[in-house]
């Protein structure tokens, strides 16, 4: 029997997410649950029963978590030893010396992952070439494991200085380190980053190590289970590019899914776009931990080459390949308190899964985004998740009551629109991050793409402080992360450093480059044992103006390779500094940093079915009750209308204020919004002003 089934999991800091797909019938069922962050397993093995799913039909399963950030950010992962070049150990410590608040005597730098104690030096050096200044000492090394075996380290990071030309005497340390203990998790910085920079080098190494045995363990801990329920597919995890991997890299290269469920949601706002015809777009996902957003420009997602995890005053760099995402501790859960001075502040602090928002009955005190919603009408306490998750409303105004609205002298009403207009400024933030910081117009985007369970009852705020013009929710937004891994790609990324002034560029050379690369890749799509429909490439490079320390990062058009244009290649870079940093120097020398080259197997995708045509009147069959609400512009509409998205029809049009309610979201009209249903049931908003 032909396995015919794909099964998607996006594990989110309260819910889980799962998108089960039958390849022959093309029919989509969907389950949602709250996460169980003691057994991860438990949750996903619920989504998959309530979406009517079978392991052992399935030929594939995607997953997505937060596991790899969380234990970063929360610094739960394993106590971590350092091997790296004698005389280098606190290059791990120093950074670059950023300080991102000149005049705050309170700051703070980044804490390393790896205390000072647990970073230890080994006798050898190349040079900046590769070539052997100082040999490896062996017996030194011996030595080192010794000590680690005395302390209970669990796991070794090795950086060497210019690995990355060179990384024999990284290997040679490897193997070493993995016969002798075959059970700890070992990472060598090469086999993560081919690139230079020894502090965001050592950092993303020791990173990988960091995070490394707490993923090794619980996606093993799937795997058991997987194997439990007859499933014979390929387990693949989405890296934070979007793309897919194989288990068993993941299991090695942890830092590589850091952002995989967010960058899923980004690959599905892509295929939106693409299939409604737009060419730029905002993403911007809300759950109930976070609210992030990224880009889609010229149909592309727009990636990075590294981020600073935790944020840029005291985040940790990583040199891994990953979409551009900006992140705020925003979402349905965040925590709302008064703090000295009757400030109100909202999050990070997420009430998660467990206990969750107070209005969840499970134990929640504070009051939090979720039950500032339903204090406002936006949510209904009835029919919350389908209902089968009924609301304690009583219990949400009486924390609300009790540590925000008695504090600052008003009532449950008010102190909840002020806990969403703090979201809204909060998120808008989130996607100032990646358009504004990036040097992009939000209001020059055509639209604002919102998912997440807790995105649309946010996203026409959001749109109006940043005067985006038009809102899009798609079709089941509430899963919309687990859906956009039904339609990612294998992929791999690489990227090599080359420093060549940009007049001395032999394109031979650089093709050679390229060619090996992408030969690379090819053959990691091939063991993946997922069968590619056809391979594409792309090459990018990092280029700067001579005298510059930091580079920009730029798509290289295929015709400037056939055409060994070297002239062209400086217009481009040109143009695209000019963009970023709002001027070019036309008539400055640039410089080759790195090459970067992306390849891509390509698999097939589910394709959504359109809705029937209706009138513009909605149905009567999807006419709720109305309730009712309360709007900062208006106060309360006592008599609001409510919709069942599930029964409208392409065509229909709605004007606001309404509520468009459905199994794991409800999206918000304000007064003035106009909503048409297109004919693929995506809820299209015009924004009112």
């Amino acid at each position: 029997m032909k396995l015919a089934t794909r099964i998607a999991a996006d594990i989110g800091g309260t819910f889980t997410d799962v998108a089960v797909f039958d390849e022959q019938t093309g029919q989509i069922k969907l389950g949602k649950c709250l996460s169980t962050p003691d057994r991860l397993i438990d949750g996903i093995q619920t989504g998959v029963d309530e979406a009517q799913g079978e392991w052992k039909s399935a030929n594939l399963f995607l997953h997505g978590s937060t596991v790899a950030i969380n234990t970063m950010l929360e610094r739960t992962g394993a106590r971590v030893a350092l091997f790296t070049t004698e005389g280098f150990r606190d290059i791990y410590e120093i950074g670059r010396i950023n300080r991102p608040d000149s005049f705050n005597l309170f700051f703070r730098k980044h804490v390393p992952l790896i205390e000072r104690a647990l970073r230890f030096e080994v006798p050898e050096r190349l040079m900046a070439d590769g070539s052997v200044h100082k040999p490896l000492d062996m017996s030194a090394v011996a030595a080192l494991a010794d000590r680690c075996e005395e302390l209970g380290v669990e796991a070794i990071a090795i950086l060497f200085l210019h690995s990355y030309r060179n990384p024999d005497h990284e290997i040679k340390v490897r193997d070493y380190l993995a016969a002798r203990f075959p059970n700890m998790f070992i990472s060598a910085s090469h086999e993560l980053s081919q690139e230079y920079r020894e502090f965001e080098r050592t950092s993303t190494v020791a990173a990988n190590a960091y995070v490394g045995p707490r993923v090794r363990n619980y996606l093993g801990k799937i795997d058991d289970v997987l194997k439990e329920q007859s499933f014979s597919g390929r387990f693949m995890v989405v890296q934070s590019t979007g793309g897919l991997y194989t288990a068993a890299d993941a299991r090695r290269d942890c830092v590589r899914m850091m952002e995989s469920g967010p960058a899923a949601g980004i690959v599905g706002t892509q295929a939106l776009c693409e299939q409604i015809g737009l060419s730029h777009a905002i993403s911007f996902d809300m759950g109930g931990t976070t609210a992030k957003s990224g880009v889609v420009r010229d149909g592309r997602v727009l990636t990075s080459g590294g981020a600073m995890i935790g944020g840029y005053a005291q985040g940790l760099p990583l040199l891994t390949e990953m979409v551009d995402i900006h992140e705020v501790g925003t979402g349905g859960g965040s925590i709302a308190r008064v703090v000295a001075g009757g400030a109100l502040r909202l999050g990070p602090q997420s009430a998660g899964a467990v206990p969750g928002p107070a209005c969840y009955g499970r134990g929640g005190t504070q009051p939090t985004v979720t039950d500032a919603n339903l204090l406002l009408g936006r949510l209904s306490a009835e029919r919350f998740l389908g209902g089968t998750m009924p609301l304690d409303q009583q219990r949400a105004e009486a924390v609300m009551n009790d540590n925000v609205a008695k504090p600052l002298g008003i009532d449950a009403v008010q102190a909840s629109m002020g806990i969403i207009e703090i979201a809204t400024a909060n998120m808008s933030h989130a996607v100032r991050g990646v358009t504004t910081e990036r040097g992009l117009d939000p209001a020059s985007f055509p639209a604002l793409v919102a998912y997440g369970g807790a995105g649309p009852l946010h996203a026409v705020m959001v749109a109006r402080e940043l005067r985006i013009p038009k809102v899009i929710v798609p079709r089941s937004p509430g899963h919309f992360s687990a859906f956009g891994m039904l339609l990612s790609d294998l992929r791999y990324d690489f990227v090599r450093t080359t420093f060549v002034e940009l007049e001395h560029v032999t394109f031979d050379e650089l093709e050679a480059s390229y060619a090996e690369m992408e030969q690379q890749g090819e053959a990691l799509i091939a063991r993946s044992g997922v069968a590619a429909q056809r391979i594409v490439t792309s090459r990018a490079m990092d280029m700067r103006y001579v005298g510059q320390e930091h580079a920009v990062t730029v798509d290289i058009p295929d015709a400037i390779f056939a055409a060994k244009d070297t002239k062209g290649l400086k217009e481009h870079f040109d143009r695209q500094h000019e963009q970023r940093y709002g001027r070019g120097a036309v008539d400055e020398k640039a410089e080759i940093i790195s090459l970067r080259c992306t390849v891509t197997g390509a698999v097939a995708k589910p394709s959504l079915q359109g809705l029937s045509a209706g009138d513009k009147t909605p149905p009567s069959g999807a006419t709720r009750p109305p309730r009712p609400v309360y709007f900062a512009s208006t106060g309360w509409v006592n008599r609001c209308p409510v919709y069942d998205r599930d029964l409208m029809l392409a065509g229909n049009v709605v004007a606001g204020p309404a509520l468009i309610e459905e199994h794991a979201s409800t999206t918000v009209l304000q007064p003035g919004d106009t909503l048409t249903v297109d004919q693929l049931g995506n809820l299209v908003i015009e924004i009112g002003r």
